[in-house]
This record gives structure tokens, C-alpha cells and sequence, in this order.
């Protein structure tokens, strides 16, 4: 079973793309970065959860954010 991601990259022409890896057409643009993550966060919990990818404007992956109830692969651990 493949990952539920979506990855936020800057376009060349302007604002922000909301991509899934393999897929021919992009799946949302945003003028700012803040609502690109916003709307994918949107995307990936309307899913089933999973990864939302952030890019910087190099290009290169800066953070990224699990969206419930998806998989986190480094979840906080209880100190109690």
C-alpha cells in the first residue's frame, strides 16, 4: 500500500502547488505557501490521512506534517 502524501512546491509562474507523487495534474495552487499547506492539510485528512511534504524555494524538503489519523514514523514519546 502506497503512502497518502502531497507534497507543497513552489511554481515557476508564481505561488504554490499542492502535488501527489505520480500523479499527471496537480492537485490544488495557492498564492501563499501558508494556504498551499492549509489546503493540502485539507486534502490528505479528507483522504485518510497521511504526509503533508513542505518544500522551501530551492526546492528542498524543509519539514513535513502527518495529518490524522495517518501514520506519524516519528511520534512523540510519553515522558510521563
Amino acid at each position: 500500500m502506497s503512502r497518502n502524501e502531497r507534497h507543497v512546491v513552489q511554481n515557476p509562474e508564481g505561488g504554490w502547488d499542492i502535488t501527489k507523487p505520480g500523479a499527471a495534474r496537480r492537485s490544488g495552487h495557492a498564492d501563499t505557501q501558508r494556504d498551499a499547506i492549509d489546503r493540502a492539510r485539507t486534502i490528505v485528512g479528507n483522504t485518510g490521512g497521511g504526509e503533508v511534504v513542505i518544500h522551501g524555494r530551492d526546492g528542498r524538503v524543509r519539514d513535513s506534517d502527518t495529518v490524522y489519523p495517518g501514520n506519524d514514523p516519528n511520534p512523540p514519546r510519553d515522558t510521563k
